[in-house]
């Protein structure tokens, strides 16, 4: 009976096709070379060691593949992990990658339907038009990619679930806040990631491009809004504008936005992004802590605990 990680259990002996997400060689101390893997299927992901490696397992190894895997589970220092035996290769092509991603907590087919309503919803014609063309642009990997390499929505689908859960909170809060533009707010929270199409390798094994290095999701969307504005005749202005809230989103430049948030809209966009990013890696640190135990320290939290309650009596 195939078995997925999540329910691995020491002393297991598994035969199971896994993805490859990384790979590091090593010399034990005895000056044996070996290799630090890192696998995943859709269940999350698991750290794995092969010793005793030869040349012909280096060059077999390709990250972004399937493989099939034997290995022995066991409890290193408190953590499940694979002492790998035997190492297989699978036909890619007949790989079913959505059994290897982690997937987004809400089906993509639902998350399409609500995408397209923010896309039908704008009155602005020309902030309508300059959306819809660069969505559809990159409409295959805007559905499908993560959002980021680690750190949150990390998944199959994860631009498009972040984005959409940024929408919801920006539609609330331009209803709220009625002198923000809302069309523009929207625009800008749709946008804000689009970039991260060509930033980033894809939804497996996601890995950095050399414009994802070298230039970066913040200035890649500025550029597209801006050449997409000369070709559809977009009102200057309003191209500017959006220009400047991709720009501006992550908030300071010592995080990596050349301008700070200079309209109300922008720094909305900035706001909802923080909070979207935090709560969700807030979530996955408390993911598996059980009631009434504090999560990890969490990096982008500067080391802090976060508390999980214990559920309240009705």
């Amino acid at each position: 009976m195939e078995k997925f990680i999540n329910e691995f259990k020491e002393g297991d002996k598994i035969n199971a096709e896994l993805l490859l997400v990384n790979f590091t060689k090593g010399v034990s101390n005895a000056g044996a070379p070996y290799i630090s893997l890192v696998l995943q299927d859709n269940t999350g992901a698991i750290e794995a060691k092969k010793w005793d490696i030869k040349d012909v397992d280096l060059q077999m190894l390709t990250i972004g593949h399937v493989y099939l895997f034997n290995a022995d589970v066991i409890d290193y220092r408190g953590t499940l992990q694979l002492k790998i035996a035997g190492i297989q290769e699978v036909e890619q092509n007949s790989i079913d990658y959505t059994k290897f991603c982690l997937p987004a907590p809400i089906k993509r087919e639902d998350m399409i339907n609500r995408l397209n309503g923010y896309l039908r919803s704008f009155k602005d014609e020309d902030i309508k038009k300059i959306v819809n063309y660069l969505v559809e642009k990159h409409y295959n990997d805007f559905i499908n990619f993560p959002a980021a390499v680690r750190n949150h929505h990390e998944h199959l689908s994860g631009l498009l679930y972040h984005t959409l859960s940024m929408a919801d909170i920006g539609d609330f809060l331009a209803s709220y806040y009625d002198d923000v533009d809302r069309d523009m707010l929207i625009a800008g929270i749709i946008l804000h990631d689009v970039g991260k199409t060509i930033e980033l390798s894809g939804p497996i094994a996601t890995r950095y491009t050399l414009e994802g290095r070298l230039i970066g999701h913040l200035v890649i969307c500025a550029n597209e809004i801006h050449e997409a504005a000369i070709k559809l005749n977009i009102d200057k202005e309003k191209a500017i504008l959006l220009e400047h809230m991709i720009l501006a989103h992550h908030g300071e430049k010592e995080y990596g936005s050349p301008v700070v948030p200079m309209t109300k809209e922008a720094f909305m966009l900035h706001a909802i992004d923080d909070l979207d990013a935090k709560m969700n890696m807030i979530s996955k640190g408390l993911n598996g802590i059980a009631e009434g135990e504090f999560s990890p320290r969490l990096i982008a939290f500067d080391g802090q605990n976060f508390y999980k309650p214990k559920n309240k009596k009705q």
